[in-house]
């Protein structure tokens, strides 16, 4: 019996004894019972084409941990999202501490040298800096979109400024004319914690065009899913490669899958005199040159992306289109009581959800 037929009869299996995850029951369903549904606030975007990939891959693939599925899914997501290279983890709070890690020693940051951030966003945005030896800068909010006052952060500049590290608020994106206009000002980079904005763009473009490394988050709430998992991603290739020593160990040697076999491995020191001062052999996959983590995913997590990337674009449609109806609801029952954020004139938010401000305390 080939893999294809065994996955087919297993899944015609768990149909007749009832024991699909209930996200893929309710995908089918075609009434809502009030009384008895549940109805998720949020949740995997799911048909049966990402468990039955994930479970192939666990029968087939030839590595458990970040292997063949993951590595194609890296480069599916960057020519999805115009990145020269990008890196699986497993999660998207992952995603930023390795992130910044490799961009203090990629871009030679201090300890104690200041990085902007907002107040509004989630807290594996600022522990990374924090881990990090760096110091977060907090600049308050202005409540029509609930980002940045982009007045306080050029006020908030100083000499030892280094980056503005840029969470738009629910996926709606800041004034990126503008926050590209103080980072040339002042020579400081912008870093996006894309994590809730996969998707979102500003005068067409991708937010991560506008800065030199963006994370993303695939919890199940978020735009796509691989259960747990995140990405690292850039244009720099050099940043990318230090991202990866800085998530599987510290390792110094980017060498995985065939690469290994050659004579010097791809990066060409593989069994060879490349230690200075030291005249013997030695195999550079076990040297480790920075203090590194062990945040690698499983490599069926990787076959799960690849089905994700699938149905993006329905995703982001249907997110801009739930966002139009839930603030038409709010609007028609609660009036003038709320205030419901927007986008600004050029943005295009992939919406993670749905702000709404109180205007009375009562």
């Amino acid at each position: 019996m080939s893999i294809d037929n065994y996955i087919n009869e297993l899944f015609d299996r768990m149909h007749a004894d009832g024991v699909l995850p209930p996200y893929l029951y309710n995908a089918k369903k075609k009434t809502f019972d009030p009384e008895r549904d549940w109805m998720y606030y949020s949740g995997p975007v799911w048909t049966e084409d990402e468990p039955r990939a994930a479970v192939k891959a666990f029968l087939t693939g030839k590595w458990l941990v970040a292997g063949e599925h993951c590595a194609k899914f890296e480069r599916e997501f960057s020519k999805m999202f115009g990145f020269e290279s990008s890196l699986m983890v497993n999660s998207g709070s992952s995603a930023n501490l390795i992130m910044i890690s490799a961009l203090k020693k990629h871009l030679d940051w201090g300890d104690g040298d200041e990085v902007i951030v907002s107040p509004v966003g989630f807290p594996t945005t600022i522990a990374p800096l924090v881990q990090n030896n760096l110091t977060p800068v907090f600049t308050d909010i202005v409540f029509e979109d609930l980002n940045f006052d982009l007045e306080k952060v050029e006020a908030a500049i100083t000499e030892k400024t280094k980056a503005i590290f840029i969470s738009p608020v629910l996926g709606n994106p800041p004034d990126f004319d503008k926050l590209k206009e103080i980072s040339e000002k002042y020579d400081i980079e912008l870093v996006l914690d894309g994590c809730d904005s996969l998707g979102s763009k500003w005068k067409g473009k991708e937010l991560s065009e506008y800065a030199i490394a963006t994370s993303c988050s695939f919890y199940p709430a978020h735009h796509i899913t691989t259960g747990e998992g995140g990405m690292v991603s850039s244009n720099d290739k050099d940043l990318i490669s230090l991202a990866r020593s800085f998530a599987w160990w510290g390792r110094d040697c980017y060498c995985v899958g065939s690469a290994n076999l050659s004579k010097k491995g791809a990066c060409g020191n593989r069994f060879d005199k490349w230690l200075d001062g030291y005249e013997g052999k030695i195999d550079h996959k076990y040297y480790f040159s920075n203090m590194g983590y062990n945040v690698k995913p499983l490599d069926l997590q990787g076959a799960l992306g690849l089905e994700q990337l699938k149905k993006i674009e329905d995703i982001h449609v249907k997110r801009r289109e739930n966002k139009e109806k839930a603030e038409s609801i709010f609007k028609e029952v609660l009036g003038d009581m709320v205030h419901i954020p927007g986008e600004l004139d050029h943005a295009e938010t992939s919406w993670f959800g749905v702000p709404i401000v109180c205007n009375k305390n009562k």
